[in-house]
């Protein structure tokens, strides 16, 4: 089985080469098939618990019902996520790529975001409301050339944030010239359901060991309450505080602290039955072919092949980690099934990449791009200072179950 090189990589960035790359992982529930999954939840109609998304999918020449246990964003987060870890534990390569930086200072404490974290990559609202020395963002001329990237010519967004390059963004709040850039990798995970049925619930309870009901007074409710006041969201606080002045003589629920239990119901959505889970990506190389940087021939392929290691990079890491979410633990069922497509009904099967040699593909091909395209990645290429109102204006949703 053909191993996948840097010279695989550059001669599939080249005009007329493969595609796509393409892999397939058959996965299980760490329980056992007996166990339900948690699929993704979304929202749903006021006053529901949120729906899960369904489809209709061909599995193995049949039309059947799959559920969406992870989307394309959610999979694009966990590589993105993968690579902001390894350059938290100073990976030697990583800690190289460059990218954007917004700091803010919330309580006394520093916070930090990069275009790894932030949703919209390069084009996030909280980079271009901040200030670097005092001058806004959007004032900067460094800024304004990573903004004006197109495709003819993104070696700025390549040197600045490969990030937004690889996974994608959108500068939709911008008068004009919007930048526009698709993922060039994709992914879910899906889990074909053996019932057609939607609306299952499953029981929830919290028991309280001390009781299971704890009913104050007015002023004891309003004294706790003041106490915790900085440890409680607003909204929560201003409805202990309306429901503790109402109180009159009477006592009242402290449930809105954490006290007591709670009975035993059926609310929540259920887990989904499945019999198989399968996660699937794609890696297009068709993608990255309409990117051109300025480096001529040999210099833009060795740009796009730099874009491609570091998707593999995030994709081998995002992988091995199959953290979703609490009641959907999986395991690998099997090796991925890693396929390239060589065109006109060609594909050649290829081994999975493992973390270490994804890491040594990358580590050539950036120092491929260095020689060939003059690519020079030093790490955070642009730190910018939050904007204090924003954080002053941040409020926290009410918590959700842990689904």
């Amino acid at each position: 089985m053909t191993t996948i090189t840097l010279d695989l990589l550059l001669e599939a960035c080249q005009t007329g080469g493969p595609s796509c790359l393409s892999s397939r992982t058959q996965l299980a529930p760490a329980g056992g098939w007996q166990t339900s999954v948690g699929p993704a939840k979304f929202a749903g109609p006021r006053g529901t618990d949120g729906v899960y998304a369904y489809e209709q999918r061909f599995i193995d020449g049949n039309q059947r019902e799959a559920v969406l246990i992870d989307s394309k964003q959610s999979q694009l987060n966990r590589a993105e996520a993968a690579l902001a870890q390894a350059i938290a534990d100073g990976h030697p390569i990583l800690t190289r790529l460059p990218r954007i930086e917004v700091v803010y200072d919330r309580q006394g404490v520093q916070e930090r975001y990069s275009d790894l974290d932030l949703p919209h990559r390069a084009f996030d609202g909280h980079i271009r409301a901040g200030t670097v020395n005092g001058v806004p963002v959007t004032d900067l001329p460094f800024y304004r050339a990573i903004r004006n990237a197109n495709q003819v010519n993104a070696i700025d967004l390549l040197q600045a944030s490969p990030a937004t390059l690889v996974f994608g963004g959108w500068d939709s709040s911008r008068a004009a010239r919007q930048g526009r850039w698709r993922s060039l990798l994709v992914g879910e995970v899906i889990g074909v359901c053996a019932t057609a049925e939607h609306e299952a619930r499953k029981g929830g309870a919290r028991v309280d060991p001390v009781g299971m009901q704890v009913k104050l007074a007015g002023p004891a409710l309003r004294a706790i309450a003041q106490a915790q006041h900085t440890e409680l969201s607003e909204k929560n606080y201003k409805k202990l505080l309306e429901a503790a002045n109402k109180a009159k003589g009477e006592t009242i629920s402290a449930s809105g602290l954490g006290l007591g239990g709670i009975p035993p119901s059926l609310t929540s959505l259920a887990g989904v039955a499945c019999d198989q889970i399968i996660r699937t990506h794609v890696l297009s190389f068709a993608g990255l072919r309409q990117l051109r940087f300025g480096k001529g021939r040999d210099g833009d392929v060795a740009c796009r092949a730099l874009l491609a290691a570091l998707a593999l990079n995030g994709l081998a890491r995002s992988d091995a980690e199959l953290s979703l979410r609490a009641n959907c633990d999986l395991v690998e069922a099997g090796p991925a099934v890693v396929t390239l497509d060589r065109r006109h009904g060609q594909t050649e099967g290829l081994s999975s990449l493992s973390i270490i040699e994804a890491d040594e593909v990358l580590r050539g091909a950036l120092v491929n791009a260095e020689n060939v395209a003059g690519v020079t990645w030093q790490g955070i290429a642009l730190t910018v200072q939050g904007n204090p109102d924003i954080v002053a204006g941040v409020t926290d949703g009410e918590e959700g179950d842990e689904e």
